[in-house]
């Protein structure tokens, strides 16, 4: 699938801000399964520079000061994007969930994208007793990982209602958990919490979904923002198979990735420092087009 992706973002300030400080995460994820052929950006007001760079997790990061005072912040951001990714057979042989956790706690690697990196708490992710005893449910002893996690991922959507009011991005899971009810942030990270409490490497995905299905298929949850799902680490064979609970699905060409790390603050779209008081009003608009 080729894709067209705008997404506008808007802050007002009730006072003008004489300095503002900020990253931004919004170019798409370069992968096997993702090509990114075009990118761009707009900044308003503009700034003397952006720097490009890539953090630890190997996420596209835009960096830059505005240096003159602003009541409004604004970036659009443009990309066109080719995905390949297949959605791996939930019914093809995967190893036992306690070999897999065996495994990942005896890897000695510690690069980025080692299991080592996604098994302990993280600034948003915190292990929970109550939601490890939830998880615990789908992994009894000898399952194969990948049953396991489908079967997780299905409860946790069918447990918990999509909420746009009930959360925002400081919500813990363990609050998330108790209210039974969040968004695609909640949903994501209260799975991880649940398979890390069980010791599984889960990892944090941002990204964004087709904003129109195709015919006869139902409007995925998420569509009108940022969405969040989760990767899991399968064993060295598998490597990281990603489960969206929000909408209980594998994702596949319907899911554009922009980025990945322990928890949300990993892929924050923007985060940053102004100069400023009072308070401040977030628009968001996102638009996801087929290309094909």
């Amino acid at each position: 699938m080729k894709y067209r992706i705008r997404m506008i973002s808007s802050t007002h300030y009730d006072t003008s801000a004489p300095l503002g400080s900020h990253v931004l995460r919004l170019k798409p994820r370069e992968s096997a399964a993702q090509r990114v052929t075009s990118f761009a950006i707009e900044i308003e007001p503009p700034p003397a520079d952006v720097i490009e760079g890539v953090d630890f997790f190997g996420n596209a990061t835009q960096t830059f000061t505005i240096e003159k005072p602003h009541d409004v912040f604004v970036f659009r951001a443009i990309a066109e994007v080719e995905t390949t990714a297949a959605p791996p057979a939930l019914d093809a042989p995967s190893p036992a969930w306690e070999t897999v956790r065996a495994r990942a706690w005896a890897d000695a690697d510690n690069s980025p994208w080692s299991p080592a990196q996604f098994l302990f708490p993280s600034r948003i992710v915190s292990l929970d007793d109550d939601i490890t005893a939830y998880a615990a449910v789908s992994f009894p002893p000898g399952r194969p990982i990948v049953a396991a996690l489908d079967e997780l991922m299905r409860r946790i959507h069918a447990d918990f209602i999509y909420d746009v009011d009930a959360t925002d991005v400081t919500t813990t899971p363990t609050a998330a958990f108790a209210a039974r009810r969040g968004v695609c942030q909640d949903f994501a990270q209260v799975m991880i919490a649940g398979l890390r409490g069980l010791g599984l490497p889960a990892a944090y995905v941002s990204g964004f979904l087709r904003t129109m299905p195709p015919p006869g298929k139902p409007r995925l949850e998420g569509a009108d923002a940022t969405h969040a799902w989760v990767s899991a680490w399968c064993g060295p064979d598998l490597g990281w198979i990603d489960l969206d609970p929000t909408n209980a699905m594998l994702p596949g060409n319907s899911h554009i990735t922009i980025g990945a790390g322990r928890d949300y603050a990993d892929v924050a779209p923007e985060i940053g420092v102004i100069v400023t008081y009072g308070k401040q009003a977030l628009e968001v608009a996102v638009d996801v087009t087929p290309l094909d």
